[in-house]
């Protein structure tokens, strides 16, 4: 059974399974969600804990076999942890957790908790995922994406009987401490927390806020490609510029551009020779947040436009691995800020076809 993670204390308060399976690559969250069901099986008598890490193909699954099947000797009740970091439990370690999870049915003794990373599409359909969902409670952690960071940070405010002024004052204050934390959801819970510290409950102000809140975000370089493709000139700028601050590779940054831009070719192509734009984007494995900005920003893109595109990606290629092209400065990163703001811009464009 599927439970999300914030209606996770109300499930517990319904009453306590015996199986939870975290998984999520999100840690702040991951450890939250864990930390809740830790304290609200200790509050039901569940004193005694042990914890088991699975490193490698060689890891002894009988331990956790007879720990989860065994009567804790100095407790009525115990916890036992299991973490699984690779999120590939291999041959030995799937047929083991479905014996857990049997193990788990009915067991009032033990409370067993699987944690684990971000899972793929071939993992959610395994045997052993299966039977984890089946005999108890998962909770998928999602990370918190940039466009919902603002309402996550007012929450978290409001937790501790704080506030932003109401508005688009507070909207401005809340923009401003999301662009200063983005990408480092531990950095900006603790950024939260400083707040309290420093000032007492009630609304805080703009000064206050740029004051306090350092500026701690961490950029991906997938994430940068989102912005670009909607149209967030502002955002690229910064994502730019901590990419090369944190030492990232330019290489890396231009093979995401240009591999956008290329695809959003073939897709072009695909609608060239009558093929509709949801089948094009399928048959080019494009999918999730990316579908939906490739479909608003296709239809009004020429193919000129993206021949041009295209070629830029390749001159920009030359760039980045030292070479001069005319037209493009010979430093990467200056020549990387010039072609992610031509497709920003662009893609910007709410209605004029290009």
């Amino acid at each position: 059974m599927q439970v999300a993670p914030n209606q996770l204390a109300a499930h517990l308060q319904k009453g306590l399974k015996s199986l939870y399976t975290v998984h999520g690559d999100e840690p702040l969250l991951v450890q939250e969600a864990a930390d809740a069901v830790r304290a609200f099986a200790r509050s039901q008598g569940f004193s005694e804990r042990s914890s088991h890490t699975v490193a490698g193909a060689h890891f002894d699954w009988s331990e956790v076999l007879a720990a989860g099947g065994s009567l804790s000797l100095f407790a009525d009740k115990q916890m036992l942890e299991l973490r699984i970091p690779s999120g590939k439990p291999g041959k030995d370690g799937a047929v083991a957790l479905q014996h857990l999870a049997e193990q788990a049915r009915g067991n009032e003794s033990t409370l067993t908790l699987v944690m684990l990373p971000r899972l793929d599409k071939l993992a959610k359909s395994s045997a052993w995922f299966g039977a984890l969902e089946s005999f108890g409670i998962t909770l998928a952690v999602e990370p918190v994406e940039r466009n919902a960071l603002p309402a996550w940070i007012a929450q978290r405010l409001s937790s501790q009987g704080q506030r932003v002024a109401a508005g688009e004052a507070g909207q401005h204050s809340l923009q401003f401490f999301a662009d200063r934390v983005e990408g480092n959801l531990l950095a900006a819970h603790q950024e939260v927390q400083k707040l309290a510290l420093l000032y007492p409950v009630g609304e805080l102000t703009f000064e206050q806020i740029e004051s306090a809140v350092l500026n701690v975000a961490r950029y991906d370089v997938f994430k940068l490609s989102d912005a670009v493709l909607a149209g967030q000139v502002l955002r690229v700028q910064r994502m730019l510029d901590g990419l090369q601050a944190e030492g990232e590779a330019a290489v890396l940054v231009h093979y995401t551009l240009a591999e956008d831009i290329r695809a959003m070719k073939r897709v072009k192509d695909a609608m060239n020779r009558g093929s509709p734009l949801p089948l094009a984007l399928r048959e080019q494995r494009v999918w999730g947040a990316r579908e939906r900005l490739f479909e608003r920003v296709l239809p009004r893109l020429s193919d000129a436009t993206l021949a041009a595109w295209l070629q830029a990606a390749h001159q920009v290629d030359g760039v980045v691995k030292g070479l001069k092209s005319p037209g493009w400065p010979p430093e990467p990163w200056a020549a990387l800020h010039q072609l992610a703001f031509e497709v920003c811009r662009a893609c910007a464009v709410p209605a004029r076809q290009r």
